[in-house]
């Protein structure tokens, strides 16, 4: 027999056994798929941020299937809409998504925070913050180096005068950026609510704070005992709203000193 044609028939055979063993061994070693996890996971948007406590979106559709997960509203991108579509899914009455959307708290831009440092390294808050904690007299402010920018699935966020800001009509409260930033500046407030923020995290005293940034809270606590729904608390000298607590009265803006309180309205 011609030794080419030999070769092609042993070739043939072989691909053709492999691929019998292959196809055997996917049926006996095949995984059983869960029918209701599967119908979970459609419904879900595949962001994968993690803001519902599970593993991504698989994971918590697998803990919705299983039952170890009883909350359908745990899906803050995905909101309302799709906290009904697992609902019906399992069968059970959907929660209330509360829409939310991150802000950032901080007013240190470069008119407010001064630069003590010329920093020439790779463009990362996380790695700037390694150096002395930035370039900022502040350690505690934003470094304006869009960690949180790169992080972002909805164009949300953008760097304006050396500050991350956040669009709320983009943002979907994934807390991917609420992860990526160093500083922890970054929290998530009640959408198409007016609230009162503190736009600041320096955790130095007064004086100290006052040389870092023009806005920074001195931990003076007029804003603690004007507040008469107790939503305002001062703690390691910087103070920090309750959202839930506050009706946006506006006495913790009129008595701060420095300014750093701001209405917030999403």
């Amino acid at each position: 027999m011609n030794p080419i044609l030999l070769a092609i028939i042993l070739l043939a055979a072989l691909g053709l056994t492999a691929g019998l063993i292959l196809a055997i061994a996917s049926i006996v070693m095949a995984v059983p798929v869960d029918e209701k996890q599967v119908k979970i996971r459609e419904c879900l948007p595949g962001a994968n941020c993690g803001a519902c406590g599970f593993s991504g979106c698989d994971g918590y559709a697998s803990a919705l299937a299983s039952g170890e997960a009883k909350e359908t509203n745990l899906c803050a991108p995905g909101g309302n809409e799709v906290a009904k579509q697992v609902a019906a899914v399992l069968g059970v009455e959907a929660g209330e998504v509360k829409p939310m959307a991150a802000v950032v708290l901080c007013q240190g831009h470069h008119e407010n925070a001064p630069i003590k440092l010329d920093y020439t390294g790779l463009k990362s808050c996380r790695m700037a913050n390694q150096l002395f904690g930035g370039p900022k007299d502040c350690v505690y402010g934003c470094l304006g180096f869009g960690d949180c920018v790169e992080v972002c699935e909805f164009n949300a966020i953008h760097i304006c005068n050396g500050v991350a800001r956040i669009n709320p009509s983009y943002c979907r409260a994934c807390k991917k950026c609420v992860n990526a930033c160093p500083k922890h500046l970054i929290e998530l407030m009640p959408l198409h609510e007016t609230k009162a923020a503190v736009l600041c995290k320096n955790r130095d005293k007064g004086a100290l704070t006052r040389k870092e940034c023009k806005v920074g809270c001195i931990g003076c606590m007029k804003c603690q005992k004007n507040c008469e729904q107790g939503a305002i608390t001062v703690e390691n000298n910087v103070a920090h709203v309750d959202y839930d607590k506050c009706t946006f009265c506006g006495k913790c803006i009129e008595n701060c000193p420095v300014k750093c309180i701001s209405i917030v309205e999403l």
